[in-house]
């Protein structure tokens, strides 16, 4: 009996360790975490509001003989920082009921100051803009002791089969922004007139409690710079392939 145990133990161990050789388990594993906790743990958010994630620099994240978190480990949490964001703002299921897709597009990355190995961070993250075809966020990772921006992203969103304008119109309307006010709890330190005053976007708020979107905030310079330099790149590689 304690042999058959034994054997059992070991295939286990083997397959664990066969799963850790073919794939990156414990990002998929944190994945999970993550959509369990932005979905069943935390508040839902507006649209608009602002949404953190908090992370670690651990000895497996850091860049050889540079003792700072390695420069591709920042785009890999973008990943945890964009799924707490479409769960607890509803945009990928309103993405998805509408019968559309999203994927990544195009992203650009600066680098401030070094994130130095067991250091904590959080990234916030934001829609800036949008267009018929593209959501446009911004995230920031920040020092919690001072607030200090160690680096900031910009990424872009692409939406394929429905349009952007229309999942970003939806989950501006009163009915919709009045349902997530409701699933807020009362306990919470940032309230959905909060997040709407905090907005680039202009709004009121009327006497029944309802928001009306007005307009969508105008394009920041940096995205119209970085939207022509796309453009142009893609000018470039087409006659190539």
């Amino acid at each position: 009996m304690a042999s058959e145990y034994g054997f059992w133990l070991i295939c286990c161990l083997f397959s664990i360790l066969l799963l850790y050789c073919l794939f990156e388990l414990h990002y998929f594993l944190r994945m999970c975490l993550c959509v369990f906790l932005a979905r069943f743990v935390k508040r839902k958010c507006h649209i608009l509001e602002t949404t953190t994630v908090s992370g670690i620099c651990l000895t497996n994240d850091i860049d050889t003989l540079l003792y700072h978190m390695n420069n591709a480990r920042y785009l890999r949490e973008l990943d945890f920082a964009r799924v707490d964001f479409y769960e607890r703002t509803n945009l990928y299921r309103t993405i998805v009921a509408k019968g559309g897709s999203v994927f990544q597009g195009a992203a650009t990355i600066r680098y401030r100051r070094f994130i130095r190995p067991f250091r904590r961070f959080k990234i916030a993250s934001r829609i800036i803009y949008w267009d018929d075809q593209s959501v446009f966020m911004e995230h920031r990772f920040i020092r919690p002791s001072d607030q200090f921006i160690h680096c900031i992203a910009i990424c872009r969103q692409r939406i394929v089969d429905c349009s952007a304008e229309d999942v970003m119109n939806e989950l501006l309307s009163p009915k919709t922004a009045q349902l997530q006010a409701s699933r807020n709890t009362l306990s919470s330190t940032v309230t959905l007139d909060h997040a709407i005053a905090s907005t680039n976007v202009d709004q009121d708020m009327a006497e029944n409690g309802q928001v009306h979107t007005k307009m969508k905030p105008d394009m920041p310079p940096e995205i119209q710079k970085w939207i022509e330099y796309n453009d142009l790149s893609s000018k470039n590689l087409r006659p190539t392939c």
